[in-house]
């Protein structure tokens, strides 16, 4: 059981709620859940049940993912989601960290069948298109796709992580929305949630490497902006380069444009459709 207060808050909301009340999280590696602390938190407190699907292994062909799995399982639960709720469907898929562009089709039928599994989806997010690592926006392209045709692209939103809009190499943004992805909607975080915010982003001991990194950055956020930004998702942007200049995936030499649009449009042109 959460021990937050406010986990247990919601938990009193959700007693006598709809079953189909359900808030959809898609990730493409566990720690992703970063990006939307406060809005599980969000979702939770109106009641809501909240269902997340992680779509990579998080580690390299052949790797063990369970150490990364524990970690997220933890924080998700410190914000009140249920270990059910969660589905590491990379590891069902053999999806590894990096592959999920091109497991493209896998990925999007595995996700039709979860998501119709449910009796109605309230709101769905998902990683944000901003060329920060190729299987983020992989995930995006499979989900805004999908929402589209199950006519549930009015509640699906998507989070920044980070990106290289205008930022000289090495560095990047962290939970910066891009300006082409659309008007930003922010809430701000109480002061008392961004403490726990960090400590939870000091819980991936696995991925030390990378929130050496991150972390500081994540800190300045915190202390500057203090908010959650999300924007609707357009599905027209998945054929669209999503920002001016070197993508972040493309100076840490994990992708290219050219890969990642060719893998999309290709996709897109044999199920018989476009991103208009």
């Amino acid at each position: 059981m959460p021990t937050d207060a406010d986990a247990r808050a919601a938990d009193a909301a959700q007693a006598g709620r709809p079953a189909d009340a359900v808030a959809v999280f898609l990730f493409a590696h566990q720690d992703d859940e970063f990006g939307v602390y406060q809005q599980i938190l969000a979702e939770r407190q109106r009641g809501r049940r909240v269902v997340c699907a992680y779509f990579t292994t998080g580690v390299p062909p052949g790797g063990d993912p369970s150490r990364r799995d524990r970690e997220s399982l933890s924080v998700l639960g410190r914000l009140g989601v249920r270990e059910a709720d969660v589905v590491f469907a990379g590891t069902r898929l053999a999806i590894a960290d990096g592959n999920l562009i091109e497991s493209i089709p896998l990925a999007y039928v595995w996700s039709r069948a979860w998501l119709t599994s449910f009796e109605s989806v309230a709101a769905i997010y998902m990683p944000a298109w901003e060329g920060g690592h190729p299987d983020h926006d992989g995930l995006h392209a499979v989900a805004a796709e999908l929402c589209s045709e199950l006519g549930i692209a009015g509640r699906a939103w998507q989070f920044p992580l980070y990106n290289g809009d205008r930022c000289p190499r090495p560095f990047f943004r962290i939970l910066s929305p891009l300006r082409a992805n659309g008007p930003v909607t922010a809430t701000r975080i109480p002061w008392a949630r961004r403490i726990r915010f960090l400590k939870y982003a000091l819980s991936y001991p696995s991925q030390r490497g990378s929130w050496v990194g991150l972390f500081p950055f994540l800190l300045l956020h915190y202390l500057v902006s203090g908010s959650q930004s999300l924007q609707a998702v357009r599905r027209e942007r998945i054929l669209q380069r999503p920002h001016d200049g070197l993508l972040y995936y493309e100076h840490r030499r994990f992708s290219t444009w050219d890969a990642l649009h060719g893998r999309v449009a290709a996709w897109l042109a044999g199920r018989g459709g476009d991103a208009r």
